[in-house]
């Protein structure tokens, strides 16, 4: 890539392509200008540190997740919102696990840090997964957390190769969504049992 067509947000993309290509872990700046054909130093001149790198990466990780959970989940409700949404994430996981990796280490810098309204997208997108649900407010967070730590860990397993028994890990994961689905089902008859 020419020297004149770097920007800031072509050295993000590029970097979290890297990363997903050698893992977040590996990604080191010279590495990344090599990669772009360019001197390291001249790296900086569109991104400040490689921590900066990583924080950019980070926003750009989270805003393609929770665009990628929003469309996928767009008019759908209940379970098949749950399906389509945590199929979604399992895909972007598996595509994109540096990148991911970098959303998930990232951390606000101040409150006007980009990251905070990409992360807001993400939320929105796990809470839209369970509109239809229909649960007490005091219980949606609760939700939210255990939707997130278990598609997060079942899709850093499989992007990691860590499912080694001869078993179909699409037939795990549908049956994993069928258990989170009868146990949303089971909060939202408590938490709706008021309404009838």
């Amino acid at each position: 890539m020419p020297k004149a067509r770097l920007t800031p947000a072509s050295v993000t993309e590029a970097g979290a392509a890297l990363a997903d290509e050698v893992g977040y872990e590996n990604l080191s700046m010279g590495l990344l200008a090599e990669r772009l054909g360019i001197k390291t130093p001249s790296l900086y001149k569109h991104v400040t540190s490689q921590a900066d790198l990583a924080h950019r990466i980070a926003i750009l990780a989270m805003t393609e997740m929770g665009d990628a959970i929003r469309d996928a989940t767009q008019g759908r409700s209940g379970s098949d919102a749950l399906v389509a949404g945590a199929q979604a994430m399992r895909t972007h996981v598996r595509k994109h696990p540096g990148r991911y990796a970098a959303g998930n280490t990232a951390r606000p810098t101040g409150p006007d840090d980009p990251l905070i309204p990409a992360t807001e997208r993400v939320l929105a997108s796990w809470a839209a997964m369970l509109s239809g649900y229909r649960l007490d407010p005091g219980q949606q967070i609760h939700a939210m957390r255990m939707l997130r730590s278990v598609l997060h860990g079942f899709a850093t397993l499989e992007a990691a190769d860590g499912f080694q028994i001869d078993t179909s890990v699409d037939e795990s994961f549908t049956w994993l969504i069928n258990f989170i689905d009868h146990g949303l089902r089971a909060g939202a008859v408590t938490g709706s049992a008021t309404d009838r």
